[in-house]
């Protein structure tokens, strides 16, 4: 069975000048650099990846990409694989399992607004159609409705959902979480990576990380291994960014655009989403210098 520890990178997808197709030799670049900064795995076809803009033949090759590249270097690759049509999910899935990658990420049923009950007959539905690990993605600001953690717990007796990923920034959800079952928890946002792991976390699905993999990848370490001074020191550091970055616009746009001012992506995003505004940019590239990023190395082909 799959354990999940450490630094997910949730990884961008990056599309040519004019959005048309997927750059999938930029793709490859960008996992290399995500493994050469010794990140645990990486998330294609997840919100930072733009997924639901994704057609579903450009959905296949992303991550049968990433599964390829990731593999050979070792590391994990939860595809994303959710959809609010429990049909459509459990095709995501099985393709997922098809291609090779390690879990599938399962979002919430969006738009619909399902009860618990639902929710509940949704993700066993999809554990059941296919025997592949599933991580749950819990996001009530994108989704509309929460996983509850009576419905977490419920879910976490089918040997195939393994883990969570935490994206309501509430510590009580992942402390009840983690009180009333043994799932693993992955925190998903990138400020509340220390403090989820106070609340039994073992590692975070990383916006920032696209950015920064091997520091954050090294705060995982560091609460993992006992060394709380040496995580706070680390979660000090990225705070400012982590916290910083995804207040300018909705993720990917100021992440995109971030690595755009770095080099490592066009910047561009795809409708219904807008690239990043003059005056964001600004305050992107002012984040970036305060941070020092401007001195990482650029990557060839953005």
């Amino acid at each position: 069975m799959t354990t999940l520890r450490g630094c997910y990178t949730a990884i961008v997808t990056p599309f040519s000048a004019d959005g048309a197709t997927v750059d999938f030799e930029l793709l490859e670049e960008q996992i290399v650099f995500q493994a050469a900064g010794g990140v645990s795995g990486i998330v294609p076809c997840g919100t930072t990846g733009e997924a639901p803009t994704l057609e579903f033949n450009e959905h296949r090759e992303v991550v049968t990409r990433a599964v390829e590249v990731g593999h050979h270097h070792g590391l994990t690759v939860i595809a994303g694989a959710g959809s609010n049509c429990t049909a459509h999910a459990v095709k995501y899935q099985k393709l997922a399992h098809e291609l090779g990658a390690d879990a599938g990420l399962q979002v919430t049923p969006y738009y619909n607004k399902p009860s618990q009950e639902g929710i509940y007959r949704h993700f066993m539905t999809v554990a059941d159609a296919v025997d592949l690990p599933i991580v749950l993605y819990n996001i009530p600001g994108r989704c509309g409705v929460a996983i509850l953690p009576e419905t977490v717990a419920r879910l976490a007796r089918h040997t195939n959902i393994i883990a969570i990923k935490e994206a309501t920034g509430s510590m009580d959800s992942a402390t009840e979480i983690h009180q009333r079952c043994d799932i693993t928890i992955l925190s998903g946002d990138d400020s509340l990576t220390l403090p989820f792991a106070a609340c039994g976390s073992s590692g975070v699905v990383s916006v920032v990380s696209n950015l920064l993999p091997a520091r954050v990848q090294a705060l995982c370490n560091a609460f993992l291994d006992g060394d709380l001074e040496g995580a706070k020191r680390i979660h000090m550091e990225l705070f400012p960014i982590s916290r910083g970055l995804l207040s300018i616009d909705v993720n990917p746009v100021p992440l995109k655009a971030a690595m755009r001012l770095l080099g490592r992506d066009r910047g561009n995003v795809r409708l219904p989403l807008a690239e990043a505004s003059k005056d964001a940019n600004t305050k992107i590239s002012t984040l970036l210098a305060e941070f020092g990023l401007a001195r990482l190395e650029r990557v060839a082909g953005a």
